[in-house]
């Protein structure tokens, strides 16, 4: 089991415990994550001691150690030696050993996911492991997360992580990652950059991490988990003096709430808002009583008394963006503010606010009355004679718009004055130049007509020789007319510009009036005066009242810093902009919703900018810290951000586990997050009175927190998602008015019901519960809470009698509860306009609460649900947890909104007494009064409907779990699923149920073949009526095997998309778990995998049908794991110790590898050395032996004639099976083909050997070459040659021979071949013509082999057929290409040269070494004459002419250049040589780097660098390789096989290798890298070249993890667009791309490096 996190026991351990040795004890449980059995993850909350988690456990919690401060650190856990306990944990949450749990985060290129929000929990740990995208990069991770508690946070301090590897492969990128782990509250910052450089402005990826503070309650410091607050507002004011807080609290106690937020308690300003704060650092005056004055340090005695004596925790607000008007240190720091002397910009919009104030006072008196304007403004025919008041009369006094234009008058005499001298001589001195350029220069004072041009450049422009002048006089007046035309141009267009602004201020200011005085949601306050005057202030005023002309001088003198903007909102507005700023014009157009009883306070960019303020509020925020548990940020959206940074982690400084909620209106997710991520934020307020119906607050209710009910099950190692904002969602906030007043007063039950059926923080505003029907005004409110009474209220006295304060204590009780213990599913349903239904599930223990909410938005009587749907849900019915509902006490009170008689009270805030509140508790169903249960006590699903009783205003819970068959088949499931364990890879699980582990341990790989995939081509093969299996409203799956069904799981399960067709089939019935056993039964050797899955899937049949997607997802997803594990351990070290690259890459040679009867081999010499393929019977009187083969690709050729192709099989061979250790297939596939030779060659199309067409020149050598790998790669490899190969041909003319009678070494064949090609051969096709080929024209059956006894170069071919692999033969009469073959490449193709050279040097190395007998050949003439080479000689006579004859020099040699015409790209290798189509030589194509990759000793290495180059920058694509230069004549990147137009280069896909970006050579191009690369540059050169290879090879890894086919397609179109008509999963492209990778490892085992870990 390995070490794990365990609870720390205070009570055992030294309270002074040093937090390094916490650190140690994490970081030994995470490093100990190794091979872990999943037991613990499976069993926890279970009763019979065999079950699986469903959720995320809590992180462990511990004490933090004091840290040194101004002011000392609280710890809540104060070092009192006391254990903690978890509120807030329970089923599934509840364990005695904690499992590490890992969240892996996957870092890719220009990944900045500063808008993302991850959310993690300390005990945790954080991993990044490299994307795809960072393959062979060197790349160095930094974050600010300390890596000791004793160091602190500092936001600016990074440290660089370290990589580690949790794999033996050196070369690994993908087992590489670096961790945090998790030990301090707080948000996070992570960035990466290359190259060891460590500037985070030129970060290649960031992001942040949110780690939620650990909240201790009561005096044992029990953990109050974050979904289980529920948190009550009070208005501090509204408390009365501190000895009568206790008595005011104590309502929120004993209604059940655990967190009390205090608005401000500071001393408040003169218009007495809550949040109008006079003095930050004193206590409100109005806390003390006649005879003693209090402190701040009451307010903390007070606060800890609730956290130790009522396990209630504290959050007050932190006002940081304003501050009263009446502020007493603003007089010495006026700087603080914005002002009209340190923001000149704000002047016009200061003057303009004047305006408003005078027009204000004139309407006040009378003045305007005879115009349309009475003091009462009622109408809005008053509202439009304001706004014409405004424009003709008002606004012109005071010509705003001269503070931005010019004094064109005084600019044109400094023009005049400057151009009086010489004059220029050309009118060039100005060329170039645009008089548009020319602008105006805003004045920064913004004093009238103040504003400038730029003087030189006007004089550039400007100052011109005039040749129509009669004299200079008259030149200079010229240019001073055209330059005053352009100003006087510059200031219509800036007239203009401001007119448009103050048009918008005055809609802005009808807007307000509108609001003030018409519109019913508004104050309706109709009567001007100074207390409410048209519109609210936008700036203080120094002084009396002047005249306009006396208030704007003021502006300009001394007092001006007195004249200060007032803060507010803007509607709309980019929250992380200041809208105080330069160049914003709110304050002008009046955009701004103004707070005019406090200023706006201005910090700056940093403290230096305003010394004072930024060290006056840090003092605020640290002392809020030390007496609060939370703090809300008040105004966040328009705090500046990073001024809310610095404070805030200043509080945290005092208080680590600090709580921080804030409410945000971005009206943008993403946004949001920034300022989570930016500042912390650990709840976001949310409310549901922002609902407009039932229908979107039950949406609130599933959007504000939890899973799906039924949800999929996450192991504790798992990627890390991003979340959504932890809510805390109030069914009232303390901003907005009663629901009695926007609904009805009777919604107020089931609404407040609905909030706490949500997954998250709930809370409530206080006299919500009293039911106070109006709006509680954080300004105008004067009155105070009443207080508890608990036997005899009296006035200003409440109990639980009262309102639905016993109704709410039952909310809170069961919210608490469904949190604590781990009810974290949530289902929400719709049931009529106004009942809605909300289930909370617990996935541990299977139990749900059920709640129903008859919702009130409109009075009783107008509601008209006719029909209300019974309540259906699986399980048992264990009680009804609660009814209750609100009645009215009069006959009529179901037609008001509000019931009965309400009056205010004088001095306490009282609610309504006009309902009955009807409460029971713990009812069997037929004590219920609301409903009449329908299903039997053992029926499968609880039935209920709704009697007469449930009426509008009512509420009822149902409490419900699995019945005893069904919870005893999920305890099954868990018991194995229990069984499976994993290590720290996410990938990595293995079994520990013996049974099950033998079972595995005896599949093969073509086992797994069957088990994992199979296409629906293979599957249909087999006669057995199969294929895959089909989903209704999606299609198809991929496999028939297990991948299939993966590669849909993979993707819904990271989104919990259970309305996703795969779920709703498995929910609809059984057809898939008995899909998956019925076609494992059909074969001996997948059957008692069969026999065990049936097992499992017997016992999920007895599983509730909303919980079987999930358990099937875990079940077949630990199967799959544990499979493909098995694949990899078969497979040998490099694939089972290599990176999650190449182990995908592995899985692919079991995609392509297995047995199929339609497509054997021919069979093998009953005289070949063991081991040989299993031989069966053939169902009649013979035998057959079964030996996997190589699909060429899935699906189009996977089957018959079409799988075994003999080029594709034998370049796909050594990734798909010497690579991957599967020596013997290997072998096996070697020689059988070896048996088909004829003319020298291998088939093309194998056909069982007894059909093969022998119509391809370059298969053999690919033959040749892959006997080459078996040689260097399988263990004692060189025995291969002299196995016994059974000849099916044993001359060109013969028929098929019975296997064994005409064998030879395998030597023998390779000799031969190599003869046969010297020689020369000619030969027809046997039965040449429409039966084998429709579209081949006759000469194209004609084939001719040879070499050249100049140049040594093999040749063949001719302009009527396609030798090579680019083998796209026309088809189109239309078009005019039918027997045409796109790319001949007859003559010697550059591929085979190389492959021919690298063959020769092979031979001639093993003859050397003893294990070849041949070393030559000869071939005689017609007149008898011999000619014999050495294959040394062969091989030289290739090495003098490949330069000579291939490359193309960068620069022009007119001597080997003799038809430079043809040349279109210079620095490459040609295509061919001596080919029929005399251009085909110089196109460049993707062949060459074959030729440099087998045999590098043949070039030049500069040369060949230079080339492959070009090949690289010119040809790659983002997975394939252009198969032709974009540049030719003939290139078309588009393949389209199903074109039939005339035109021939694409018709009927006659483009096939003409463009389209096949992926197989691009492993050829980067394997030629790796050769070239050291004999260029060394090993610096070599070392960049991998982490090149590897880079370039990321959208491979990519595209492999995520295509459903989980593989690489055979190509795509131009720049890697899918291409409909290619196999999505081609064997070589896999196999060669395995080949690379097995080729770095060999490398870096010799460099013993990594690109990554340089930096280590």
């Amino acid at each position: 089991m390995g070490t794990y996190l365990t609870t720390l026991d205070l009570s055992r351990k030294d309270k002074r415990r040093k937090l390094d040795v916490i650190a140690s004890e994490i970081i030994v449980g995470v490093q100990s994550l190794g091979d872990r059995k999943l037991t613990n993850f499976f069993k926890m909350g279970v009763q019979d001691g065999a079950g699986v988690v469903t959720q995320e456990p809590q992180a462990q919690m511990y004490n933090s150690a004091p840290m040194t401060s101004s002011i000392s650190t609280v710890t809540d856990s104060d070092a009192k030696g006391t254990s903690m306990t978890k509120v807030g944990t329970g089923a599934g949450n509840g364990f005695t050993q904690l499992q590490p749990q890992v969240r892996v985060l996957t870092l890719n290129h220009g990944d900045h996911l500063d808008s993302s929000l991850f959310r993690l929990q300390k005990g945790w740990v954080f991993q990044l492991r490299p994307g795809p995208s960072l393959q062979g990069r060197s790349v160095s991770v930094f974050t600010n997360h300390p890596d000791d508690l004793e160091e602190g946070f500092s936001r600016t301090r990074y440290r660089r992580l370290q990589w580690k590897s949790d794999s033996r492969n050196k070369g690994d990128d993908t087992a590489l990652y670096v961790e945090v782990i998790i030990m301090m509250a707080g948000s996070f910052h992570y960035y990466f950059t290359y190259e060891d450089g460590e500037d985070r402005e030129k970060a290649q990826g960031s992001g942040f991490f949110l780690v939620d503070p650990t909240l201790l309650v009561g005096l044992s410091n029990d953990v109050l988990n974050q979904d289980c607050i529920q948190c009550q507002t009070v208005l501090s004011k509204c408390l009365g003096p501190i000895p009568d807080w206790e008595e005011r609290l104590q309502v929120s106690f004993e209604t059940g709430y655990n967190m009390i937020h205090f608005t401000p308690i500071q001393e408040l300003g003169d218009s007495n808002s809550s949040y109008s704060v006079k003095d930050q650092h004193r206590l409100n005056t109005e806390f003390h009583t006649p005879d003693h004055q209090y402190s701040f340090a009451d307010v903390e005695t007070l606060v800890r008394k609730m956290k130790e004596e009522w396990k209630m925790l504290s959050l007050t607000d932190i006002v940081l963006n304003h501050t009263a008007n009446e502020t007493p240190w603003l007089e010495e720091h006026p700087e603080a503010t914005y002002n009209c002397t340190n923001s000149p910009h704000l002047r016009p919009a200061y003057l303009l606010d004047r305006v408003l104030h005078h027009m204000t006072l004139e309407v006040i008196e009378g003045k305007w009355e005879h115009q349309g304007i009475p003091v009462a403004i009622r109408e809005e025919k008053h509202i439009e004679a304001i706004k014409n008041a405004l424009h003709s009369h008002f606004l012109p006094q005071v010509k705003l718009h001269e503070f931005y234009t010019l004094d064109i008058e005084k600019i044109i005499q400094d023009f005049r004055r400057r151009i009086s001298g010489p004059v220029p001589t050309t009118k060039k001195y100005a060329d170039g130049i645009s008089k548009e350029s020319l602008v105006i220069i805003q004045d920064p004072q913004y004093g009238r007509k103040t504003c400038t041009v730029d003087m030189n450049l006007a004089v550039r422009l400007y100052n011109m020789p005039r040749p129509e002048a009669k004299d200079e006089e008259e030149r200079i007046m010229r240019c001073c007319a055209e330059l005053r035309q352009h100003l006087e141009t510059l200031n219509d267009q800036r007239t203009s510009e401001i007119q448009a602004h103050l048009i918008q201020a005055v809609e802005c200011s009808l807007g307000t009036i509108r609001y003030q005085r018409l519109q019913p949601d508004g104050p309706m306050v109709a009567e001007v005066s100074e207390e409410n005057p048209l519109v609210p202030p936008y700036f203080t005023h120094h002084g009396k009242d002047m005249t306009l002309e006396e208030e704007e001088a003021l502006m300009f003198g001394p007092n001006a810093c007195f004249l200060m903007a007032h803060n507010g909102w803007v509607m709309g507005d980019d929250p992380l902009k200041n809208f105080a700023r330069k160049d914003s014009y709110v304050y002008l157009r009046r955009e701004l919703v103004a707070w005019g009883d406090s200023v706006k306070l201005r910090y700056g960019e940093q403290s230096e900018d305003c010394p004072y303020l930024w060290d006056y509020m840090k003092r605020y925020c640290e002392y809020t810290a030390q007496i609060f548990h939370g703090i809300r940020l008040d105004n966040c959206h328009s705090t500046p951000i990073h001024v809310a940074e610095y404070m805030l982690d200043a509080a945290r400084k005092v208080r680590p586990d600090l709580y921080v909620i804030a409410e945000l209106f971005t009206n943008s997710d993403l946004t949001d997050n920034v300022f989570i991520n930016r500042l912390g934020i650990n709840s976001l307020i949310r409310e549901a009175m922002s609902a407009p119906n039932s229908h979107e607050e039950g949406r609130l209710v599933y959007r504000y927190g939890g899973e799906p009910v039924g949800a999929f099950l996450l192991p504790p190692v798992r990627p890390l998602v991003p979340s959504i904002a932890h809510a805390m969602f109030l069914d009232l906030t303390h901003d907005n008015r009663s629901p009695a007043e926007v609904r009805t007063a009777w919604d107020m039950l089931p609404s407040t019901a609905l909030v706490n059926m949500a997954c998250c923080a709930s809370g409530s505003n206080r006299g919500y519960d009293e039911l106070v029907p109006h709006h509680i005004h954080v300004v105008d409110e004067m009155r105070v809470y009443t207080a508890w009474n608990d036997i005899n209220p009296g006035r200003g006295e409440v109990n639980l009698k009262s309102g639905i304060i016993q109704c709410k204590k039952l909310l809170n009780k069961l919210h608490f509860e469904m949190g604590a213990n781990g009810y974290n599913q949530v289902f929400v349903d719709q049931v009529t306009e106004n009942v809605v239904t909300v289930t909370r599930h617990n996935p541990v223990t299977h139990q749900s609460v059920v709640l129903v909410a008859y919702t009130s938005f409109l009075p009783p009587s107008q509601i008209k649900d006719s029909y209300i749907r019974p309540l259906k849900v699986q399980g048992r019915l264990e009680e009804i947890i609660f009814e209750m509902q609100v009645k009215g006490k009069r006959a009529g009170d179901e037609e008001k909104n509000i019931p009965g008689f309400f009056t205010n009270d004088s001095e306490y805030i009282n609610g309504l007494t006009g309902f009955e509140v009807e409460v029971k508790e713990h009812l069997s169903p037929g004590q219920s009064t609301m409903v009449q249960m329908t299903s039997g006590g053992d029926a499968e699903t609880t039935e209920c409907e709704y009697t007469d009783h449930f009426t509008p205003g009512s509420v009822i819970a149902f409490r419900l779990s699995l019945l005893p068959r069904a919870q005893t088949a999920v305890n099954k499931i868990r018991g194995s699923l229990s069984e499976f364990g994993y290590k720290s890879r996410i990938s990595e699980v293995t079994t520990h149920n013996a049974t099950l582990m033998d079972i595995v341990n005896n599949l093969t790989l073509a086992d797994l073949n069957r088990v994992l995939y199979r296409c629906n081509e293979e599957e249909k093969d087999e006669g057995r009526g199969g294929g895959t299996y089909e989903i209704p409203n999606f299609g198809p799956l991929i496999y028939c095997g297990l991948q299939g069904i993966i590669s849909v799981l993979s993707e819904i399960r990271v989104h919990n998309d259970l309305g996703h067709p795969l779920c709703g089939n498995l929910r609809d019935g059984d057809w898939m778990p008995d899909y998956i056993v019925v076609r494992l039964k059909l074969e001996p050797s997948t059957q008692r995998l069969a026999a065990w899955l049936e097992e499992v899937f017997g016992w999920l049949k007895e599983v509730p049908r909303y919980l079987i997607p999930a358990y099937f997802d875990s079940i077949v997803t630990s199967i799959y794991l544990t499979l493909i594990n098995r694949a990899w351990s078969i497979m040998g070290e490099f694939v089972s110790q290599g990176s999650d690259f190449v182990k995908a890459l592995g899985l692919s040679s079991v995609q392509f590898c297995g047995i199929v009867k339609s497509a054997l081999l021919p069979p093998l010499s009953p005289n070949v050395a063991p081991p040989a393929p299993l031989s069966v019977s053939d169902g009649s009187v013979g035998e057959i032996q079964l030996s996997s083969t190589i699909a060429a690709g899935l699906p189009h050729f996977s089957v018959g004639y079409m799988r075994n192709w003999g080029r594709d099989t034998f370049i796909a061979l050594p990734g798909n099976l010497l690579i991957t250790g599967r020596y013997d297939e290997a072998r096996w596939i070697i020689l059988a083909f070896a048996g088909t030779m004829r003319h020298g060659l291998i088939p093309n199309l194998l056909d069982g050997g007894k059909k093969a067409r022998f119509n391809c020149r370059d298969a053999v050598w690919f033959w040749l070459q892959a006997i080459q790998r078996y040689v260097i790669i399988a263990p004692n490899g060189h025995q291969i040659l002299k196995d016994k190969v059974s000849r099916l041909f044993p001359t060109d003319d013969s028929p098929p021979q019975e296997p064994g009678r005409h064998d030879q070494l395998l030597e023998d064949v390779i000799q031969e071949t190599l003869q046969r090609h010297f020689q020369g051969v000619q030969f027809r096709e046997r039965n040449a013509g429409f039966e084998i080929d429709r579209e081949m024209s006759s000469e194209g059956f004609n084939n001719e082999i040879g070499v050249n006894l100049e140049t040594g170069f093999v040749y063949g071919g001719n302009i009527h057929n396609c030798g090579t692999w680019m083998d796209k033969m026309g088809s189109s009469e239309l078009a005019g290409t039918k027997g045409k073959p796109a790319t001949p490449r007859d003559g010697s193709a550059v591929e085979i040269v190389g492959l021919c050279k690298s063959a020769l040097r092979f031979l001639g190395q093993m003859h050397h070494e003893n294990k070849f007998s041949y070393n030559s050949v000869e071939r005689r003439d017609d007149t008898g004459n011999v000619t014999k080479w050495t294959y040394e000689f062969w091989e030289k006579k290739i090495q003098e002419n490949f330069e000579k004859h291939f490359w193309i020099n960068q620069e022009p040699t007119p001597e080997r250049e003799p038809k430079p015409e043809l040349i279109n790209q210079r620095g490459i290798y040609k295509d061919s040589y001596n080919a029929s189509q005399f251009w085909a030589d110089y196109q460049l194509r993707c062949n060459f780097p074959i030729a440099i990759a087998v045999a590098p000793e043949m070039v030049s290495s500069q040369n060949a660098w230079v080339a492959l180059k070009n090949a690289e920058n010119i040809l790659l694509g983002p997975l394939g390789i252009k198969t032709l230069d974009h540049k030719d004549w003939a290139y078309d990147g588009v393949y389209d096989n199903s074109n039939n137009s005339t035109d021939p280069k694409i018709a009927h896909g006659y483009n096939y290798h003409q463009g389209p970006e096949w992926l197989w050579p691009v492993g050829w191009l980067l394997r030629a890298q790796l050769a070239v690369a050291p004999k260029v540059g060394g090993f610096e050169e070599l070392g960049r070249c991998m982490g090149h290879v590897k880079s370039l090879m990321a959208p491979h890894l990519t595209h492999m993890l995520t295509d459903p086919w989980r593989s690489l397609p055979e190509l795509t179109n131009a720049e890697g667009a899918k291409c409909n008509d290619s196999n999505p999963a081609q064997s070589w492209s896999t196999g060669c791309l395995l080949e690379v990778l097995w080729e770095l490892d060999q490398i870096e085992r010799g460099l013993k490096r990594s690109s990554m870990t340089t930096s280590m």
